[in-house]
């Protein structure tokens, strides 16, 4: 039998106990503003684009499609998201913010900066600026080997 490494160095168990300690600071603040992290996740990304089709949103808020599909429904009855069908493409739904997503997005905004300012201060600008830089090449370097292997097991077929 292998012997695994101790716990301590489990790379999925770090990263999912350094998120929840992060979001223990922000899922509070969230809750003053009567939104889950899920919701916030679909209002900031959605900020930062006129409009993206649901695919892409799954994709980019880590969301799979029938809890993003169940989220977008309260959403847009909060009147905060407004879903329309791509005239090009029937097929498609594109979301954007309404001008009330777009008010809470502004609303939060400042919370969330403030809690960012708070994790800075208690970690450190140059080591939280290489957590960001080693997170993004950690991403990256298992983003290409798992290309890499979906090519290869393509070509074994």
């Amino acid at each position: 039998m292998a012997r695994l490494r101790p716990i301590q160095q489990s790379l999925p168990m770090q990263l999912l106990r350094a998120r929840e300690a992060s979001m223990a600071h922000f899922r509070p603040m969230l809750r003053t503003h009567n939104l889950t992290e899920q919701q916030w996740r679909v209002i900031r990304v959605l900020a930062n684009v006129e409009q993206m089709d649901t695919g892409e949103l799954a994709e980019q808020t880590f969301l799979l499609g029938p809890s993003l599909t169940r989220m977008v429904q309260t959403l847009e009855r909060d009147g905060l998201v407004n879903r329309q069908t791509d005239p090009k493409d029937l097929r498609r739904t594109l979301l954007s913010l309404s001008s009330a997503g777009r008010t809470r997005y502004e609303a939060v905004s400042p919370d969330s900066e403030a809690l960012y300012e708070e994790i800075e201060s208690a970690f450190g600008h140059a080591k939280l600026s290489q957590l960001y830089k080693l997170l993004s090449e950690l991403n990256d370097a298992l983003n290409l080997t798992e290309q890499e292997e979906t090519r290869a097991y393509a070509r074994s077929k």
